[in-house]
């Protein structure tokens, strides 16, 4: 499956690094996108393993605001 969600706060080229390896670490993640001009990030994973609300959980853990 994939997902598209929007992320507020992702400045910097670390802010992007954060969020790929905070989404990456998570069992059934296998691809992040980030496009930091407009906040998005694609993630292509298997929904039996991880769910958009992880998902959001490990972004927000990182310090950054997932919207929607």
């Amino acid at each position: 499956m994939q997902l598209t969600l929007e992320v507020n706060g992702m400045t910097c080229g670390h802010c992007e690094k954060s969020v790929k390896d905070s989404l990456n670490t998570l069992e059934g993640v296998h691809g992040v996108e980030v496009d930091l001009a407009s906040g998005k990030v694609d993630v292509t994973y298997d929904e039996a393993y991880v769910s958009k609300d992880m998902m959001k959980e490990a972004i927000e853990a990182q310090g950054y605001e997932p919207v929607g």
